[in-house]
């Protein structure tokens, strides 16, 4: 499996507390095992999003996801539920 990051990942990421970071590196642990793991609370997104797919790092904070071809996912964004407006 291929993780793409986007731009806009990289720069959510980046302003992330560590406390975040480091459990979202955990979570990209498991999402590489299995990204459908229970664990993740994988889930398709409605709505405007309805082409994605989203994973939880925590209670607050989720990855916004897209499967492409090839096994390849490309990760969009991060951040608490604001990042679904």
């Amino acid at each position: 499996m291929e993780i793409i990051y986007s731009p806009q990942f990289t720069r959510k990421y980046k302003k992330l507390p560590t406390k975040i970071k480091d459990l979202a590196e955990a979570r990209e642990k498991i999402f590489r095992q299995n990204p459908r793991d229970d664990r993740l609370d994988t889930h398709k997104l409605h709505g405007k999003l309805k082409h994605f797919w989203s994973f939880s790092v925590d209670g607050k904070f989720r990855v916004i996801f897209e499967f492409g071809e090839n096994g390849t996912i490309y990760f969009h964004s991060v951040g608490d539920h604001d990042i679904y407006k």
